[in-house]
């Protein structure tokens, strides 16, 4: 009985998942950017894949955001190899000239919070698309969404169009999603030919 409880109780962890999408695309020396920086989970994550001599981007409006990353990265002996910015992620071109091997973007509110900011439509598609520009060849891009929350199932249908229309033949977009769960969290991997 505990053979088949363990040959059978475990479910893929969309995060492992995610992280792995990212090792296949990012390495030592190269730039990366945390587009939804949150407490910085992915920012440490994006910091030790790319090294001393690579460089993390990680973005968020809230400054308790900015705070908490900082107190992870410190606390998990990364190097000094990134810059926390308190800005929009749409602002990302003002701040990275690119190219940027690999991107994340967690949608949805700052986990902890009181949830009354969120990621929104009307900044997130502009993130999402100079993303894409500024992505290099081989490069990836990871879009979680959260659509358990009326704008993040809305922002989850506005990026699924977008990637929809974009050219298979330099850009792969693949969804990663629960069949089953329909309110459960779902991941697109955007990867650059």
């Amino acid at each position: 009985m505990s053979e088949n409880k363990s040959k059978y109780g475990n479910m893929i962890d969309l995060l492992q998942l995610q992280k792995q999408f990212i090792l296949n695309h990012l390495g030592e020396g190269d730039v990366a950017v945390d587009f939804t920086m949150g407490n910085g989970h992915d920012t440490e994550f994006l910091s030790k894949t790319v090294g001393k001599n690579g460089h993390v981007y990680a973005f968020d409006v809230q400054e308790q955001a900015l705070a908490s990353t900082a107190e992870n990265l410190e606390r998990a002996g990364c190097e000094h190899n990134y810059t926390l910015i308190l800005d929009s992620h749409h602002h990302v071109k003002k701040y990275v000239e690119g190219p940027i091997r690999a991107g994340m973007f967690n949608l949805g509110y700052l986990p902890g919070s009181d949830k009354k900011i969120t990621t929104m439509r009307e900044t997130t598609m502009p993130a999402i698309e100079a993303a894409v520009d500024l992505l290099d060849h081989g490069g990836v891009l990871l879009v979680a969404v959260y659509p358990g929350h009326a704008e993040g199932d809305a922002e989850g249908k506005m990026v699924l169009d977008y990637f929809a229309t974009l050219d298979r033949h330099v850009i792969c977009c693949t969804l990663i999603r629960i069949v089953n769960s329909p309110s459960s969290p779902f991941f697109i991997v955007v990867e650059k030919k």
